[in-house]
């Protein structure tokens, strides 16, 4: 009797305390095999450390990886708990494409219903994006700014290949911009839909254990 291979494991990347923080609260179980929920440390430095890292131990080196916390809106409409679902990350070493973006969007409306989700490329910045800076993102085609996302994804696909998405929460954006994540009614909208957005990531990660036909 043939036993079955392992479930390839998840592995769940965010920056900040706050985050992992939201995440932990929501999490009700259902993955499709081990989850790890990992912080990395602002930046995209302590990001690829932290990644690299993780993805060295034999038990996660299939791991799928998924990046997520906060992120700056760039297009004028964007709201704080407004969702980014990433079709690809980029940052000046290069760009990642990521995988499942269709059923990333639809298991999000399921999981945050009445939340608007956008999609596109989502960019990487060595510091908070504030002003003008945000036009200038803009203009090259990018919807939303982070520090951590676009090193997370390429320092996962350059450990090995596999999926990796990234989906982030609108903390500021354009007209709302943010002093400080927590202290005004935005930083509290973002974290109450971190909280609520891992049943979608464990679909997502149930997506990519199902045989191929």
């Amino acid at each position: 009797m043939s036993s079955q291979p392992a479930p390839a494991p998840l592995l769940i990347a965010c920056a900040l305390g706050i985050e992992q923080l939201a995440l932990r609260a929501g999490d009700r179980g259902g993955a499709g095999g081990p989850v790890t929920v990992l912080r990395t440390g602002m930046g995209p430095a302590a990001a690829e450390r932290s990644v690299t890292r993780m993805l060295a131990d034999p038990a996660l080196r299939d791991a799928a990886v998924l990046a997520t916390g906060f992120c700056a809106g760039l297009a004028p409409g964007m709201h704080p708990g407004d969702l980014v679902v990433a079709e690809e990350t980029r940052d000046p070493r290069g760009t990642t494409a990521c995988v499942g973006t269709d059923l990333l969007v639809k298991e999000l409306g399921r999981a945050v219903p009445g939340r608007t989700v956008h999609t596109g490329p989502l960019t990487g910045s060595d510091h908070v994006v504030r002003g003008h800076e945000r036009a200038d993102l803009r203009a090259t085609g990018a919807i939303a700014a982070d520090m951590e996302s676009a090193a997370t994804l390429l320092s996962a696909v350059r450990a090995g290949e596999r999926p990796v998405a990234a989906v982030r929460v609108v903390v500021d954006a354009p007209e709302h911009e943010l002093v400080r994540i927590g202290t005004v009614r935005g930083g509290i909208s973002a974290f109450r839909v971190l909280r609520s957005v891992l049943p979608a990531f464990f679909e997502w990660h149930r997506s990519l254990l199902l045989p191929r036909r």
